[in-house]
């Protein structure tokens, strides 16, 4: 009787211990059919997001275009051209933009396509300066459109490499003339039109 009973038993719990692995086996079913459905619109917003990146920047090409066709008096700056490129409208030297935009722009450490680039004031560069993101390469590598980072020119794909230590694009190195990554240079953050 004793067997029986132990027998039993053990037949119960071993029924019981299984019972939880089929309902893991269904619910694993039932979250990877929840899972590919929820991948599905992700993918289709991912590649929906980047056609409005590619057309973003093919409007922001066809601004630098313009301006770099259009004739010139005097000097070439910086917050002139990223003005006219990018559609955000603040006036004044490129390190009072940061706090012009607080009020008028949503501002960020999240570099996008058609953002402006404000960078602080240096001993070198003692008004700061302002260039227009025209692509995100990565999350440490950005491509911009900037005038007067070389004298009186407008230079077009530049690379910047984010060298923070918090990965939030507060200091940066900008590619040279020379194809060579130059000085760290401190950033405000990027101003989103």
């Amino acid at each position: 009787m004793i067997c029986k009973t132990a027998s039993a038993a053990l037949l119960a719990f071993a029924l019981l211990a299984q019972a939880p692995v089929a309902e893991a086996k269904n619910s694993d079913a039932r979250g990877d059919a929840q899972i590919a459905r929820m991948t599905k619109p992700v993918v289709a917003d991912e590649k929906e997001a980047q056609v409005e990146t590619e057309a973003l920047r093919s409007e922001l090409k066809q601004a630098v275009a313009e301006v770099a066709s259009a004739p010139r008096k005097g000097r070439l700056w910086c917050v002139p051209f990223a003005r006219a490129v990018s559609g955000i409208e603040l006036k004044g030297n490129a390190v009072t933009w940061w706090k012009q935009a607080a009020d008028r722009y949503k501002r960020g450490s999240e570099p996008q396509v058609g953002a402006v680039m404000n960078f602080r004031a240096t001993r070198k560069m003692p008004m700061g300066h302002v260039a227009v993101v025209s692509q995100v390469v990565d999350e440490r590598r950005i491509l911009i459109d900037q005038a007067n980072w070389e004298r009186n020119r407008i230079t077009q794909d530049t690379l910047v490499i984010d060298i923070s230590a918090q990965n939030d694009w507060s200091k940066v190195r900008v590619e040279n003339s020379a194809g060579s990554m130059g000085a760290p240079y401190p950033v405000f953050g990027f101003i989103y039109r």
